[in-house]
């Protein structure tokens, strides 16, 4: 008789977003004339901007002829695709990033989920707290976290990094050795960045103790400050120890169509074997790239009228953060983020877990955010509410907020 992967027979209740999802149906059904607002889950509401949606119909059409036809993408990535990204965002920031270091895929979720594939399954991984809980939900899944203990939320394998508001949610060097080290800048939920300064801290310790960093740079279009980097590559050193995820989710709106990337860099080795080779060969067997209509769009991204439409779209979203954060302080609540990221990260009122006020903000006001202690035990006690609403929606939000108070 088959069996089933009792790894995932670990995976405590439900995913985190599939839990809200199902808390605010059951709210709707019981009150379908109220009008709720979401400021929970990170989707994008903007649509695609026209210099992308123009380059999709041409692609389109280019599929409908015989001589312009394309089938299946290359394992990589189509190589247009490829040098662009690694020229734009990598050789004009001066990092040294080589268009075949370059992988296509279909959004930087995947690829933070399957690259610990290609790690040994007993390395042990050490994780912000809170952060975003695809990483060590996949590591779970892989056999790597131990046990879950579910009265502190926690697993006996990870090592956690608490990010609180004691250390300004900076997380600081483990005091056990990880093999493989999560960072997530600027991070989800909290906002928070790093510096020059404090992320050469981390590629030093990670090249000391010969551990990997898998840095999630999804947000990186969001980040304002000169002193905050949009690449780990951009630090010396991070060649030999960090592999970086990209997303077009949030800077392009990409969510619907999917596309992303991750970077692994051929001086990223264990002996004499490459990472970048494991992941080619697991990236052309267990193939998660995206198709060329989507590439394509793509291309549009970095033309010269692409970013000016999507540097608007960054602001309005940013404009939304701004007047959460400013809204959320001045009905004096403790607030933080907002600045480098589209997250704004609240402490919740004393007395209240971050569910029971997950609950009073949708029954008393119908607004939605996400329970800090869903991404992670030091998560307790905070909220997250999320600037990828309608500008107007945000507003209508904060005055149902503000009237609680």
């Amino acid at each position: 008789m088959f069996q089933v992967n009792e790894n995932y027979l670990k995976l405590p209740g439900s995913y985190l977003f599939s839990t809200i999802g199902k808390k605010v149906k059951a709210y709707s059904e019981a009150n379908p004339d109220k009008i709720i607002i979401r400021l929970g889950i990170g989707d994008v509401t903007q649509p695609l901007a026209p210099a992308i949606i123009q380059a999709m119909h041409d692609a389109v059409d280019e599929m409908a002829s015989k001589e312009t036809f394309h089938g299946y993408a290359p394992d990589l990535g189509y190589e247009f695709l490829r040098t662009t990204i690694a020229k734009q965002d990598y050789q004009d920031r001066g990092c040294k990033i080589e268009a075949d270091e370059i992988f296509i895929s279909d959004g930087a979720k995947s690829d933070c989920g399957n690259m610990q594939e290609v790690f040994a399954a007993d390395s042990r991984i050490a994780v912000c707290d809170p952060v975003y809980p695809v990483y060590v939900d996949s590591n779970v899944m892989a056999g790597r976290t131990g046990e879950y203990d579910e009265a502190t939320g926690t697993w006996s394998n990870v090592i956690y990094m608490p990010c609180t508001a004691e250390n300004g949610f900076v997380p600081e060097l483990p005091k056990e050795t990880p093999d493989l080290i999560y960072l997530c800048v600027p991070n989800n939920p909290t906002g928070t960045t790093l510096t020059r300064d404090q992320l050469k801290v981390w590629v030093d310790y990670a090249n000391k103790v010969g551990a990997v960093i898998l840095y999630d740079a999804a947000y990186e279009a969001y980040i304002a400050q000169d002193d905050v980097p949009h690449s780990i590559f951009e630090i010396e050193g991070a060649r030999t120890c960090a592999i970086e995820f990209r997303s077009f989710s949030k800077n392009a709106g990409f969510t619907g169509v999917r596309l992303g990337f991750a970077v692994v860099p051929k001086d990223l080795k264990c002996g004499d074997v490459m990472v970048h080779s494991l992941w080619a060969r697991r990236h052309g067997t267990k193939f998660n790239g995206a198709p060329y209509i989507i590439q394509k769009a793509a291309m549009a991204v970095y033309s010269e009228e692409g970013k000016a439409q999507i540097k608007g779209q960054v602001a309005y979203y940013m404009r939304n953060a701004k007047a959460i954060y400013d809204g959320l302080k001045e009905a004096g609540y403790e607030v933080y983020g907002g600045v480098n990221a589209p997250y704004i990260w609240l402490k919740v009122p004393e007395g209240k877990t971050s569910w029971d006020f997950f609950d009073y903000l949708l029954e008393k006001a119908g607004v939605v955010g996400t329970p800090g202690s869903g991404f992670g035990p030091s998560g307790e006690g905070y909220f997250r509410l999320t600037a990828f609403g309608t500008y107007e929606n945000t507003v209508a939000a904060l005055e149902r907020i503000k009237k609680l108070v």
